[in-house]
């Protein structure tokens, strides 16, 4: 069934204890995860609503990341360390327990053939690691400011990370070298006021055929202390390192783009959250404006595609997963 954004609507709530920051489908479709401020990890299984709860990382849960089977899942938390997870146990203990960062380990992903999985954070270092068993594979040392997010590049062969002041470095993974970097400006601001930098991409994923990269955060900020600017989703050209698009909303919304994707049938989807509450937001690939939008009444803090390219997951800050399904059927 194709999706249809017009249809977009809550299909349905789960609720936690504890505000939620991110979320993740599994790869078979079955589950549904979520990082809390409680520092667990909260799954839930999509056709019954059990709820199951992963304890073990000691401050907040940011990073989520799948096998290609998703028998395995990985976290990365504020407390420096990745944990290995039986993702389908019925009461999953931590397997594995690296420390991965000194600091928040900020985001964790994995490559396109699922051998290898990176992770960043605030020690300004890029790290690779093996996804069967833990073990280090390269560092990448070159950011001066905390690393944000990362992506890999469709081939395998390469991986750009962003950090705070939206300075993005492609590296070479097979010798761990810097191939070369380039700024985005809309994507980071310097506040005189508070004398503080407020940015760096909060999400980043690549075209398949690896020409455009896409990275979601901020813009216009006008104050850094209350978060307060713009929601955007940056499109870049790779070739070039300069932004061709920034996916904008078109009533100037509050908020940061926390979480989006890249549909299958050619358009990006994103999520936000801040002071003007959530939305999910849709829009054409070659369109600064977008062409629908849902308001999800509390701020989003992280957003997951259903591999049926149906449902959307958005983590809140009021201490519920919604569930949106872009289609009438029910799912």
């Amino acid at each position: 069934m194709p999706a249809d954004p017009s249809l977009t609507h809550v299909a349905k709530t789960l609720a936690h204890t504890s505000p939620l920051l991110s979320c993740q489908f599994d790869p078979t479709g079955r589950f549904v995860f979520a990082g809390a401020e409680d520092f667990k990890i909260v799954r839930w299984e999509l056709a019954t609503g059990n709820k199951v709860e992963l304890v073990g990382h000691e401050s907040w849960v940011r990073g989520l990341a799948f096998s290609a089977n998703g028998e395995t899942l990985v976290s990365g938390g504020n407390d420096g360390r990745m944990i290995w997870w039986s993702a389908a146990a019925d009461a999953p203990v931590p397997l594995r327990t690296n420390s991965a960062h000194q600091g928040w380990v900020r985001a964790i992903t994995v490559s396109p053939d699922r051998q290898l999985l990176a992770s960043c954070g605030n020690d300004l270092k890029v790290r690779l690691w093996s996804l069967a068993d833990g073990s280090p594979v390269r560092e990448f040392t070159g950011h001066e400011r905390h690393v944000y997010h990362m992506a890999f590049l469709p081939d395998g062969k390469r991986i750009i990370s962003g950090d705070l002041t939206a300075k993005f470095i492609e590296w070479d993974l097979e010798t761990g070298q810097a191939i070369r970097n380039f700024v985005i400006p809309t994507l980071s601001k310097f506040d005189a006021g508070f004398m503080a930098d407020y940015g760096g991409p909060y999400d980043m994923a690549f075209s398949s055929d690896g020409k455009r990269l896409f990275a979601s955060g901020i813009t216009n900020v006008s104050n850094a202390f209350a978060g307060v600017g713009n929601p955007i989703i940056s499109q870049i050209d790779l070739e070039a390192g300069k932004e061709v698009i920034g996916h904008l909303s078109k009533a100037g919304m509050q908020g940061t783009a926390w979480g989006f994707a890249l549909h299958p049938d050619g358009f990006l989807v994103g999520a936000t959250g801040g002071q003007g509450g959530g939305h999910l937001f849709f829009w054409k690939l070659d369109q600064k404006d977008e062409f629908h939008w849902l308001n999800l009444g509390s701020q989003a803090r992280g957003m997951s595609l259903h591999p049926d390219g149906i449902q959307i997951a958005t983590a809140h800050f009021d201490k519920n997963l919604r569930v949106s399904s872009m289609s009438e059927k029910k799912v």
